[in-house]
């Protein structure tokens, strides 16, 4: 999920544990303790690959944030010493806060390493965007309210909570959603005699009605759409191709390996000019894909027909002129 709504509901946990005995220190320390997983990003990383997988890795794994409550609950000590016989409700909202955040993140499509240094494959549930106000704003709301209100009374205290726990049933309607549709995209597909090895559902941008089904086969992928508005249930795809044999003199490269592990086997390959790119599909729609990654180059070397270079980001389309069909899609059938 985006930064600032981690700090959001880092706050919201720190003031539904802690704000009433303590006030304010609760929401800033619920704050930081929310954004921090997402520092990872100012670790610099030797190339692009190693970026964009590392990225909720270690400092989003629960072992290491468990081995760090400690160390957070001793430098609150320390900054408020007046609050030392809370000190079992510190250790709860630290805890909480770095939890919640890494749960939250397994909720989008991206990838999260909980277990790490464990070699299990990146979490995705994939019921949320990565930005969706309907989340957000109840979160941002409730804690504004803590903030602003007196401490004299509980009204901001409730109204926080109320929010926390408004922005927490919308995930589970989102949950309930992606199985929904989940299951009605198997069927379809069935249905209509396509045949595909993996499937994965998406929400599309800032929303929980419209979903993007995806599905991978031996030549290529298939891109559709449902909206839980349409009278059909049926999805309508569209076949796309993927040139995976361009990696034949390869793909033994670990950022390769890496990108298939961390993606879940949901990547195309195509020759771009003479570069080979590998294009994460879970991220953006066709055309316009978020992350893209050249990591080979058509040649003669060493009596090769592709030779590997360092990973390198392919700048793309960011696909903004989408979001209006994006919009027309949740209440519109295609065939209309």
């Amino acid at each position: 999920m985006d930064s600032v709504t981690q700090v959001a509901l880092g706050a919201a946990i720190g003031e539904v544990t802690l704000g009433r005995r303590v006030g304010r220190p609760a929401l800033l320390w619920g704050g930081i303790c929310g954004l921090f997983p997402d520092l990872d990003v100012l670790v610099p990383y030797a190339n692009a690959v190693k970026a964009f997988t590392y990225h909720r890795g270690p400092s989003h794994s629960v072992f290491v944030l468990t081995v760090l409550t400690p160390l957070f609950v001793w430098i609150i000590d320390k900054a408020h010493p007046h609050t030392a016989e809370y000190r079992r409700r510190w250790y709860i909202l630290v805890f909480l806060a770095f939890v919640t955040h890494i749960l939250l993140d397994c909720l989008t499509v991206y990838g999260t390493q909980i277990l790490w240094p464990l070699p299990t494959p990146p979490v995705m549930w994939s019921t949320i965007f990565i930005v969706d106000p309907v989340y957000s704003i109840p979160l941002f709301f409730g804690v504004s309210t803590a903030l602003i209100r007196s401490r004299n009374r509980s009204r901001g205290h409730t109204v926080n909570a109320v929010c926390l726990a408004l922005s927490t049933l919308y995930l589970v309607w989102s949950l309930g959603a992606k199985v929904y549709v989940t299951h009605l995209a198997h069927t379809s597909f069935n249905r209509q005699g396509i045949s595909y090895q993996n499937l994965l559902t998406i929400p599309a941008p800032f929303n929980t009605l419209l979903w993007r089904v995806l599905a991978m086969d031996n030549t290529g992928y298939f891109e559709g759409y449902y909206s839980l508005l349409d009278d059909t249930r049926d999805v309508e795809v569209k076949h796309y191709p993927s040139d995976s044999d361009c990696l034949e003199d390869i793909d033994h490269q670990w950022s390769i390996k890496r990108l298939q592990w961390f993606t879940h086997g949901f990547y195309s390959v195509r020759r771009v000019g003479d570069d080979i790119v590998i294009t994460d599909l879970r991220m953006g729609m066709e055309p316009a894909y978020i992350f893209r990654f050249k990591v080979g180059k058509i040649g003669k070397t060493n009596g090769r027909r592709v030779k590997a270079v360092k990973p390198k980001r392919v700048r793309g389309q960011v696909g903004w002129e989408h979001l209006g069909w994006v919009w027309q899609r949740i209440w519109t059938e295609p065939n209309r």
